[in-house]
């Protein structure tokens, strides 16, 4: 007999509709899984005969006949524990043991030896792309069951094991499985529950102490996503500030937070039903390009990717690995990475804001007055040689982060809190979504030269200053451009609707500095 039953799998950051078709016949027992299955695949003969079997059905690993499943497309590379409940589904309705209408139906996920079903990864990807081809259901496993949810216009089934879901399909009465785990999948739909996924700040901005001028840097870049380098001794606060910057960004539109949980799901690293707060990912100097850009044996997302939308901050930033560094480059002018390897070419998505962090010498102490620099001038000239000028060109908001008094790490916290802060960085971020509205970009950061000239009128007084700047400071015209982003940033923080002088002013004190004057 034969059977048809639809699954679907991961195909970079897309979905793939799988065709699991079977066929049973007479013979010597064999049971093969053709369509270019990886091992993981392979290996699925032995988990869907062990539930099988545990759930008090026939095993095709214990009967006598020929049992074959295709996974179609058959030219695609099938990889992942997807296809388990599909395929002893197919089984079951080719062995007649079960009956059911596959049609219309995604069934997603991987089995234990006992009938559990377990979770798999980028389930609300896959939810979305079950949608978009017109399936009406999606048999999706418990663990999986908040973030398939979030995809509306498609029914979403939460399956616990395998014996639960052939009851839930055979029997009349269908409504208990879907009544048994419907709660969770109505607290999911109920938006007012989504602040609940919210997770708190690693760090409120009133808990640093000083670093003020540091800290209204952070605000600016927060209003206008510019991408910032912080510099300063060791011990200061750099790392602080960069956690602490993520709690002043507003909370990601519906659309992106589906993006970036879908990005993360299929990663492995979501934790939570849904990322409402934007990313903060923090990779260490020692790792590896493929991590940090993506790629490896399977084309995968790299932490450019997983920081979509929120922020990508590398500490030490020297200490990396150049061709690390200089892969930046790309997404920070595109918002995009392509990444390119002998088994296909991908593109991924990176909208990110950049922060770098670096010490003034690789001993941390050049120009400081607590603790004298040990490096010698070969150590120095070789550490400045490791900053990528093409990347420090990229910066928009320099910040000298330095050293504290005792008397003010003493003191109570003085300072703003985080969502005082970013209450006025959403009235600014509104106003450059209106000034933006028939445009793709959303922030100040990321106009070009032609948004430039298109939306930054300047007075009289404004054009003389900044000729004036640009000839005592020598201003390259990508410095120029910066300057004036950041000036349209701190107006808009201002409620300004033009860019006035002390803007400008303010914009100049954030300027990045060149190569030789780190």
């Amino acid at each position: 007999m034969f059977s048809r039953v639809f699954s679907a799998q991961i195909n970079l950051l897309k979905g793939q509709i799988i065709s699991i078709e079977t066929d049973i016949s007479s013979g010597l027992n064999h049971f093969s899984i053709v369509g270019l299955p990886d091992k993981a695949i392979d290996e699925a003969k032995d988990r869907v005969g062990s539930a099988l079997k545990n759930a008090n059905f026939s095993s095709p690993k214990h009967t006598n006949q020929k049992t074959i499943v295709s996974l179609a497309p058959a030219e695609i590379k099938k990889e992942g524990p997807y296809f388990d409940v599909a395929i002893a589904l197919g089984y079951l309705l080719s062995k007649e043991e079960i009956s059911f209408d596959p049609q219309n139906k995604i069934f997603l996920g991987e089995l234990g030896l006992n009938g559990e079903v377990k979770p798999v990864k980028g389930v609300l990807i896959l939810a979305r792309t079950a949608r978009e081809a017109g399936f009406e259901e999606v048999y999706v496993p418990f663990g999986n069951a908040r973030e398939a949810a979030l995809i509306e216009g498609i029914k979403i089934f939460p399956v616990k094991d395998l014996r639960e879901l052939i009851m839930h399909l055979d029997a009349d009465n269908q409504k208990n499985l879907l009544e048994e785990n419907s709660e969770i999948l109505a607290q999911v739909y109920d938006e007012s529950i989504w602040d609940s996924f919210i997770p708190e700040a690693i760090f409120d901005l009133s808990e640093i102490r000083g670093q003020e001028s540091a800290k209204r840097g952070l605000e600016i870049a927060a209003a206008g996503g510019h991408n910032i380098l912080m510099f300063g001794p060791p011990g200061t606060g750099k790392t602080m500030l960069a956690r602490a910057f993520t709690s002043l960004l507003p909370n990601l539109s519906k659309e992106d937070a589906l993006d970036v949980t879908g990005i993360h799901s299929v990663a492995g690293t979501l934790k939570s039903a849904i990322f409402i707060r934007p990313p903060f990912r923090a990779p260490h100097h020692t790792s590896s390009y493929s991590s940090v850009v993506g790629g490896g044996s399977t084309i995968n997302p790299g932490e450019i990717t997983l920081a979509h939308k929120g922020v990508l901050f590398l500490d030490e930033f020297p200490e990396f690995d150049r061709r690390v560094v200089e892969s930046l480059r790309q997404p920070l002018e595109d918002r995009i990475i392509n990444i390119a390897r002998s088994k296909g070419v991908a593109q991924f998505p990176a909208n990110f804001i950049l922060i770098l962090a670096m010490n003034p010498c690789p001993c941390g102490f050049y120009g400081t007055k607590k603790k004298p620099c040990v490096c010698t001038a070969s150590d120095l000239s070789k550490y400045k040689r490791k900053i990528s000028g093409p990347l420090i060109d990229r910066i928009d908001i320099s910040l000298n982060v330095e050293s504290i008094d005792y008397d003010k790490l003493s003191e109570a916290p003085t300072g703003e809190r985080s969502d005082t802060v970013k209450q006025r960085i959403i009235k600014a971020r509104d106003l450059q979504k209106k000034r933006f509205e028939s445009e793709k970009i959303l922030t100040n950061g990321q106009m070009g030269a032609k948004d430039i000239k298109k939306y930054l009128l300047l007075t009289d007084e404004v054009k003389e200053l900044m000729k004036m700047a640009s000839d005592k400071l020598s201003l390259s015209a990508r410095s120029f451009h910066k300057v004036l982003k950041v000036a349209r940033t701190i107006s808009d923080l201002d409620n300004s609707k033009e860019i006035k002088k002390e803007h400008i002013l303010e914009a100049l004190q954030y300027r990045p500095r060149n190569q030789e004057s780190l």
